[in-house]
């Protein structure tokens, strides 16, 4: 398999997460907005990996988005505009998947939405168009 299969498949597994993500906390009552911003996290992270895959670099084992975004960056500078998008949804990483570790707000819970769907679409965008 190549990076570029690799990538897409890691893209369609970014893709599945938002659709989570939006899921359980659209469509469920109660909200799980815990697994909402842990979901956000996750395809951010999947994203910025599928992107690194297709342009020929092997992602590190973290769940640090920053990192991941600098190291997309270097490719090209335009990821630049998600590096706060991405520091902000890094802690969700692990402070959602425990229970008693953080209590989330639905405007938390919206706004991680909004940037994991932001970093997924440029993402594919620039793994697809190329």
């Amino acid at each position: 398999m190549t990076n570029a299969d690799i990538s897409m498949k890691f893209l369609a597994r970014a893709q599945d997460d938002l659709l989570v993500a939006r899921h359980v906390f659209e469509d469920l009552h109660p909200k799980k907005m815990e697994i909402s911003c842990y979901q956000s996290q996750q395809a951010g992270e999947k994203a910025l990996k599928a992107y690194l895959l297709f342009k020929q670099q092997e992602p590190p084992f973290t769940h640090n988005l920053g990192l991941l975004c600098r190291l997309c960056a270097d490719i090209d500078d335009a990821f630049d505009a998600f590096a706060d998008d991405c520091t902000d949804l890094t802690p969700y990483a692990t402070q959602a998947r425990y229970p008693g570790n953080k209590e989330f707000t639905e405007e938390e819970t919206e706004s991680a939405l909004r940037k994991a769907e932001r970093i997924v679409q440029f993402c594919a965008i620039n793994i697809v168009v190329q």
